[in-house]
């Protein structure tokens, strides 16, 4: 099988199982570098070929990319070429360092969203930090999936092809009408020009061949202009590109004099985090997000450790001296 034919029974195979575009262009480029590697070690057992190439990246990555590049590899042998490996033995595994996520604080939260711009960006973040959406899964929004008078949202095929529902504020229902209002008069404009459907998942566009172009399916944040299908190279409407939120937060943040690295997946933590200091449950914020497991979202504990308002800093303890020489400059 030559590289070329590899690479489309990749993607073929991603296709058939449901995993997402970003999942198929990681696998595909992992499993390339891989090839590149058997290469140069044919004639190691298949298990070893792997061992070596994990141990390999180690010293130069994380533990996540290490992770990433192993799950790539079984999914070929696995899903692709239909032979599981077996046992690989003892490798050397990349170094997962304890991180605590960045995430702002309600204030800081405040002058983010203040020094952003009225418009579309500004209500994407703060739905994105209202609801704890991935950047993905807000991106992905179709009409049908809020309910402005339940105030839920629904997460269709979020990460591990999940849904689930979790809270739309409040404070966004008048805001979002608006929105709506707005985007109604695109989509009108679509269907009177005989634009073609929007993209449907999982098949739905064979079951249901008009749902593209009805007004439930359409995109909560649709493009401005139409762009080719990357897959289907079809011509039509697809959602704002990923960068679009990513781009006017970092404006944001430096207009607003913050000092963190914000992006999208900031607003996540945030609410997270926020959520917790508040009074929620482990488990509710675990529900919200979508966590396979509760180990996942008590992360965000450690951002707020209950004591640490209780504690006094030893430099506060020391008495104050009664003559402090201002600092000089050097001459």
């Amino acid at each position: 099988m030559t590289k070329t034919e590899m690479e489309e029974q990749v993607r073929l195979v991603c296709r058939m199982r449901r995993l997402s575009r970003h999942t198929e262009n990681t696998y595909a480029g992992w499993i390339a570098r891989f090839g590149a590697h058997v290469k140069t070690c044919s004639h190691l057992t298949r298990e070893e070929r792997v061992r070596t190439y994990l141990e390999k990246l180690a010293p130069r990555s994380s533990a996540s990319t290490q992770n990433q590049a192993l799950n790539a590899i079984v999914f070929l042998y696995r899903d692709v070429l239909k032979e599981p490996l077996g046992d690989l033995g003892k490798w050397a595994r990349a170094k997962r360092p304890a991180r605590l996520p960045t995430w702002l604080s309600p204030a800081e939260m405040q002058r983010l969203l203040d020094a952003m711009p009225t418009g579309g960006t500004r209500l994407m973040a703060e739905l994105a930090y209202g609801s704890g959406l991935r950047i993905a899964e807000l991106l992905a929004l179709r009409i049908k999936d809020i309910d402005l008078n339940a105030h839920l949202i629904t997460v269709r095929g979020g990460k591990g092809d999940k849904d689930r529902i979790t809270v739309l504020p409040k404070t966004l229902v008048h805001r979002l009408h608006a929105h709506l209002d707005r985007i109604r008069v695109l989509y009108d404009r679509d269907r009177t020009a005989g634009a073609q459907p929007i993209y449907l998942p999982d098949g739905l566009e064979r079951k249901y061949p008009n749902g593209g172009r009805e007004w439930p399916w359409f995109w909560l944040w649709p493009a401005a202009n139409e762009s080719t299908d990357p897959r289907t190279r079809i011509v039509r409407r697809h959602h704002v590109h990923e960068d679009t939120l990513g781009k006017a937060l970092k404006l944001a943040t430096r207009k607003a004099g913050l000092h963190k690295r914000i992006t999208a997946h900031t607003l996540r933590h945030s609410f997270a985090t926020n959520l917790l200091a508040n009074g929620a449950s482990i488990t509710q914020v675990q529900e919200l997000l979508g966590h396979n497991s509760v180990e996942t979202t008590q992360v965000y504990l450690h951002c707020i450790p209950q004591f640490a308002s209780t504690i006094t800093s030893p430099l506060d303890a020391l008495p104050q001296a009664p003559n402090v020489i201002p600092f000089a400059r050097a001459a």
